[in-house]
């Protein structure tokens, strides 16, 4: 991948190893995978997308999934041998399309706590590295409090915590922002260099005095990548019944604000065909569709609410063509084109797709960051043990 640090461990190393907290559909699990590191045992409350995470990496990944309440997991459940742990906790009370309730009241959000004890329990054993994702918002909730809470809790647990902003769109034609916290049981070296990954708006966090935090030096991210909506888009032949017939594609039309009916406009009179995603969004306590200026989607998102679905809109040549994102595109905007879903229900799909985490975005980190942290991890342990035996 561009721009990744290749993975030299010795042939003969442990290979690393780490649990998935709310691991969902398992996405996350094969961007880790991809860059060497062996998901050993994966947790989610959702018995759907367990389903979904073991109709496509089979029954023997299924068995080290443990499907209930992380806050219900007893402590001889919890993974002693594992050297990272990876949380993609729910964004539902930090996003701006949620109530914004935060971490604390939240009840979704609130999880992070079940994390928390979670790693608490573990003691000693204790994964050397940690890494959590979540919405943008969430550095932001609350005023800033919530994500210092939640730095001073892994403090507490003796982590010092990195911050980093990554957007999706660097490796797919999705638009979907997201914050890293990655934390480590032994110092890291700090760079003041700058790095697209910190934008100006986290110095905040990096600035609080009661935070122990570091930021590690990384290579810059990718630039955008050059892959289209079109190049994911499925054909969906002329006559198929998922086109939007002509009283809805009117419809849509009718909603449009005028800017965004003179781009649509502007579009459907080109000579070549162009895709686009729009989403139905209330303005002024009206709903109206809205079609994005580029051609990469819109971040994906779960299938609850009116609207999360996301429309694929094909304009040109005086011709207009609608319809609903299908889940192979979901699964491919996702970095998974090759996903299982001959059983999946589509709804259950789009909430499975929209809950993820990209794999190429994990890929990237575990490649370019977290794989450093294990191995300089490894050589922290082997150098006390040496001490220790010295000294006896």
């Amino acid at each position: 991948m561009n721009g990744s640090r290749e993975d030299e461990r010795a042939p003969d190393s442990r290979a690393w190893r780490a649990a998935e907290f709310f691991a969902g559909i398992g996405l996350a699990g094969a961007g880790l995978a991809a860059a060497g590191i062996e998901v050993a045992w994966a947790n989610d409350i959702s018995k759907t997308k367990f389903e979904m995470f073991r109709r496509h990496f089979g029954e023997a990944s299924a068995e080290r999934y443990l499907v209930g309440d992380l806050g219900d997991v007893q402590p001889d459940s919890l993974p002693t041998d594992v050297d990272l742990a990876w949380a993609s906790f729910p964004c539902t009370d930090l996003s701006v399309a949620g109530g914004r309730a935060g971490l604390h009241k939240g009840i979704a959000s609130s999880t992070f706590w079940h994390f928390i004890k979670a790693i608490s329990k573990l003691g000693d054993a204790r994964p050397a590295v940690i890494a959590l994702e979540n919405v943008t918002a969430f550095a932001t909730s609350h005023s800033g409090r919530d994500i210092a809470s939640a730095i001073k809790s892994l403090n507490g647990l003796g982590y010092t915590i990195d911050v980093l902003s990554i957007d999706a769109k660097r490796f797919l034609p999705q638009s979907r922002p997201r914050l890293f916290l990655v934390g480590s049981l032994y110092p890291v070296e700090s760079t003041t260099e700058p790095n697209d990954a910190r934008p100006d708006w986290l110095s905040p966090i990096f600035d609080d005095p009661s935070l122990r935090t570091h930021r590690m030096a990384l290579p810059q991210l990718p630039q955008s990548t050059t892959t289209t909506l079109a190049d994911i888009a499925r054909l969906v032949p002329e006559g198929d019944a998922r086109w939007w017939d002509a009283s809805r594609v009117a419809e849509y039309e009718s909603s449009l604000s005028p800017h965004q009916l003179a781009r649509y406009e502007s579009l459907r009179d080109e000579s070549a065909l162009t895709i686009r995603t729009a989403y139905r969004r209330m303005r002024g306590g009206v709903p109206r569709w809205e079609m994005r200026n580029d051609e990469i989607a819109g971040c994906l998102r779960t299938s609850r609410g009116g609207s999360s679905k996301q429309a694929v809109v094909e304009l040109g040549r005086g011709c207009v063509r609608i319809r609903w994102m299908t889940p192979v595109e979901y699964a491919a905007l996702m970095g998974a084109p090759d996903f299982t879903l001959s059983e999946t229900p589509a709804h259950h799909a789009y909430s499975g797709f929209g809950d993820a985490v990209c794999t190429p975005v994990v890929d990237w980190l575990a490649r370019n960051y977290l794989i450093s942290l294990l191995e300089a991890s490894r050589c922290a342990v082997e150098s006390d043990q040496s001490l220790e035996s010295v000294a006896s």
